[in-house]
C-alpha cells in the first residue's frame, strides 16, 4: 500500500518560498497568477492491506515527524 501525505503551510502563516515562486512567475511573464503557497509531498511504502491500520499509522507519523500541526496542515491519500 502507498501513502501520500500533502503538507502545506496553514492560511495566515508566511510562506517566503511561495512569494519567491510567485516573483519568478511574474517575472517570466505569467499574468494573472494570484498568492502562490509552497508544500510538499511525502510518499511512504507501507506493508499490509489493512486500510485503517495504514491510516492511523501514518496519521501518528504525520503527528510525530511529517508535519508541524501548529503551523502545517496535512492531508493523507492511501492507494
Amino acid at each position: 500500500m502507498k501513502a501520500r501525505v500533502h503538507v502545506s503551510l496553514k492560511s495566515g502563516v508566511l510562506d517566503p518560498q511561495g512569494k519567491a515562486i510567485g516573483n519568478a512567475l511574474a517575472s517570466l511573464g505569467f499574468t494573472g497568477v494570484g498568492e502562490v503557497r509552497q508544500g510538499k509531498l511525502i510518499e511512504i511504502e507501507l506493508e499490509g492491506s489493512d486500510r485503517a491500520a495504514a491510516q492511523a499509522k501514518v496519521e501518528k507519523m504525520c503527528q510525530e515527524l511529517l508535519a508541524n500541526p501548529v503551523i502545517e496542515n496535512y492531508a493523507i491519500e492511501l492507494e
